[in-house]
């Protein structure tokens, strides 16, 4: 394919970020010492990851940009847009002049490819009941979007 011969072997290892473990030779101990404590807790466990700039709400979700990233550079991917709004419902105003807000799905990535179709992509680390009904919303007023979950 076109692009693969410039990739490079630093590309090739982050491709491949699932097979890699980490060898230290410092003590649990000391690397226990390491961590934030002062930092909240995120109530899934996922820790924010910094990478190329842009900060993600897991490492799950930085590695799939890195690997949407290589494909890019590959010229199998076309285009990544971040943090990709749909309006589920509008937003409206009730009889008594309450307003009520629009509900929204926010996806994680939206990758366009080189062959023209569009993928919606979105990285979770655990299903809630709230991301079941906002998807089941977004497929049945969206009904042409090519979903893609990433767990």
């Amino acid at each position: 394919m076109k692009g693969w011969e410039d990739l490079t072997a630093e590309d090739v290892e982050r491709l491949s970020y699932k097979n890699r473990i980490k060898n230290t030779s410092e003590p649990a101990k000391t690397i226990l010492n390491k961590v934030n404590t002062n930092r909240p807790k995120n109530k899934y466990n996922a820790v924010k990851t910094t990478t190329g700039g842009i900060t993600f709400d897991s490492k799950a979700e930085a590695n799939y940009y890195n690997e949407l990233l290589l494909l890019k550079k590959a010229g199998i991917v076309k285009s990544i847009i971040l943090q990709k709004d749909f309006t589920l419902q509008e937003a409206y105003t009730k009889e008594n002049g309450e307003r009520v807000r629009a509900i929204r799905y926010r996806a994680d990535f939206e990758v366009q490819y080189a062959d023209g179709h569009t993928e919606v992509v979105d990285v979770k680390g655990k299903r809630t009941k709230e991301y079941i009904m906002k998807k089941k919303l977004l497929l049945t007023r969206y009904p042409e979007i090519d979903f893609k979950e990433v767990q």
